[in-house]
């Protein structure tokens, strides 16, 4: 008995999946005659004379169709068994259809978002990690690097200075540079770290100042007359800064007019009437100046020592 029963349960699956798709053709068989569906089942108590009309239809096939069938085929037609019903309007049914397009989305956006992916890498390795490095260097600047350099810079000046202002300046700018680098403002400092340096190498500058004349400076002197006193006159040498190898130096002047400091190669350096004159001579007769040399600038020190007298003033232009 055990062994049967196995046999059995498969054959009942079998006919009645074949029932099934029967019936599903019987179904399909009355949508295709449409006409016949609704003249018929439209009026009450013909089913029978629908099934019957439905026996000949498969008959005339060579089909044999069991009656219990082709009366299941009828009522389910008119419960709509096998019509399909599309799902209602949803989230979860948007969403659905929107991936069974991908196909005519999916390739445009892969290559925006690939574009976007592109330009975040650029904005990251190009804007973002640099600015953090620069940061990490001014920060390394502003605890190590700069007041280090500072304090050797202003030891150096120190050392080098022979006269008591140039100690007094070191230390102006070292003070300046430590303010700014309190304050976290790197570029501040750097500018009083390229002072400190400036300073040195003018300490170390040996020149002498010499008038200028020959070729190409038509003037070794200027006067002015003062706005204050229109019966004065001011005098001036155009003179230059001349390293031992014949080099133009750019050193500092400072100007009678504003007292600021200027770096130039070239100035009118406020001299007596009696100085002016003598040099004037001096180019009269050849054009040449003979004792053009009228101050010279010691290691150590910033103004020369001169040779004429001066107060050291300077004009810029002529």
């Amino acid at each position: 008995m055990s062994e049967d029963q196995p046999q059995d349960q498969s054959l009942h699956k079998a006919e009645t999946l074949d029932d099934v798709m029967m019936a599903m053709d019987v179904v399909d068989t009355l949508r295709h005659r449409e006409q016949l569906v609704l003249r018929e089942l439209d009026k009450d108590g013909r089913e029978a004379e629908l099934v019957e009309r439905l026996k000949e239809i498969y008959t005339a096939q060579g089909i044999e169709v069991p009656e219990n069938i082709l009366r299941d085929g009828v009522k389910a037609l008119d419960e709509n068994r096998f019509v399909y019903a599309p799902p209602r309007q949803s989230f979860a049914t948007r969403l659905a259809k929107v991936y069974v397009s991908r196909g005519k989305w999916g390739k445009p956006v892969s290559v925006a978002f690939a574009s976007l992916i592109a330009l975040l890498g650029v904005w990251q390795f190009g804007f973002v990690m640099p600015q953090k490095a620069e940061a990490r260097r001014e920060l390394v600047a502003l605890t190590e690097t700069l007041p280090a350099q500072l304090e050797k810079l202003r030891q150096d000046a120190q050392e080098l200075a022979q006269e008591e202002r140039v100690d007094t300046l070191a230390e102006t700018y070292y003070q300046n540079g430590m303010s700014a680098v309190e304050d976290g403002n790197a570029a501040f400092a750097k500018i009083a770290a390229v002072d400190l340096g400036t300073l040195i190498d003018d300490l170390k500058a040996i020149y002498e100042v010499r008038v200028v004349y020959g070729p190409g400076e038509p003037r070794s002197g200027v006067f002015r007359i003062p706005n204050d006193d229109p019966n004065a006159r001011n005098y001036y040498l155009i003179v230059e800064a001349v390293d031992a190898t014949g080099k133009v130096l750019t050193v500092p002047a400072v100007s009678e007019e504003d007292q600021t400091t200027q770096r130039t190669q070239k100035w009118g350096l406020r001299v007596t009437e009696e100085a002016f004159y003598k040099v004037a001579q001096d180019k009269e007769d050849d054009q040449i100046i003979q004792n053009a040399v009228i101050g010279t600038k010691k290691r150590g020190f910033l103004t020369p020592d001169y040779l004429v007298q001066t107060n050291g003033g300077a004009i810029f232009e002529w």
